[in-house]
């Protein structure tokens, strides 16, 4: 630019022309410089490029080959045998007409209990045990365990298992995560606890206080009901225990026979598939 300036310049005061000669070099520069700018921008755009296609196949190797430890949301068995589980942890209103229901159809189920719980309705507790259902672990606190550290977990999940162990003498082999929401950092605590974490695969959606029916058709004409279902409820939901009876005779009527989770899933040698499935090895 300085040089056009000057050439301007020289041609306003009528200077001699300058010499053709002298310019070509600077011309030869700028093309050589713009050839090599060029060839710099068009690697990097062939670099990221290639990166784009390099990087997401990278991700996915990896991703595959990360182990998810997922817990038992279902059992792969011949038998038509299903299992029914109740969350508890809000209150003890239904626990006693939950009890006699079972009793009266003979049918035994498991409850996941938190500790709070486990506190404040020590005699219930008792009950259940006494009945013979499976007592099962919902943590201490029912807080969102996947935003905790292993230490933490551990201190979840034996919290609530030491209240049971003192007030029944038992211990506990079945987790439940709060809010079903788990990672491999949980799942692997409460195996290290000696606990089998557990989840289902017919939900009620009972919590939602839709009614009777709405849970009756959420639960026996569920599409994923079948031999090795865990079916999802919660004692303290507003018309859980009005619904149970049917959801009793309903599944008896398909044939199935119900037991608690202890009775359902592989304790020995086992393996979890994608979709939750627990298979026996």
């Amino acid at each position: 630019m300085k040089q056009k300036n000057g050439m301007d310049q020289a041609k306003t005061q009528g200077q001699a022309q300058y010499d053709v000669s002298q310019e070509q070099p600077e011309k030869i520069s700028y093309a050589s410089l713009f050839i090599k700018v060029g060839i710099v921008v068009l690697s990097i755009i062939m670099m990221i490029g290639l990166g784009m296609k390099i990087i997401p196949k990278a991700v996915t190797v990896t991703n595959l080959s990360t182990k998810n430890d997922l817990p038992i949301y279902s059992v792969n068995c011949e038998e038509a045998k299903v299992a029914l589980s109740f969350d508890a942890a809000w209150t003890n209103e239904d626990t006693k007409k939950i009890l006699e229901i079972l009793d009266k159809h003979k049918v035994k189920v498991t409850f996941f209990m938190t500790g709070e719980w486990v506190s404040k309705y020590p005699e219930e507790v008792k009950a259940i045990a006494a009945a013979g259902h499976d007592l099962g672990n919902h943590s201490e606190n029912h807080k969102q365990m996947t935003q905790m550290s292993k230490d933490e977990c551990k201190n979840e999940i034996m919290s609530a298992h030491n209240r049971v162990k003192e007030l029944t003498g038992l211990d506990m082999k079945l987790f439940r995560a709060p809010y079903g929401d788990y990672n491999n950092t949980l799942v692997g605590t409460a195996r290290d606890c000696g606990y089998y974490t557990i989840q289902w695969n017919v939900d009620s959606y009972d919590w939602k206080d839709y009614g009777v029916d709405s849970i009756l058709k959420r639960t026996l004409e569920n599409k994923k009901l079948g031999n090795g279902s865990i079916l999802l409820l919660h004692d303290g939901a507003k018309y859980t225990a009005e619904a149970l009876e049917q959801i009793i005779t309903g599944l008896q009527e398909k044939g199935y026979e119900i037991v608690p989770v202890s009775q359902l899933i592989y304790t020995g040698d086992y393996k979890v598939d994608q979709m939750g499935r627990q298979l026996e090895k």
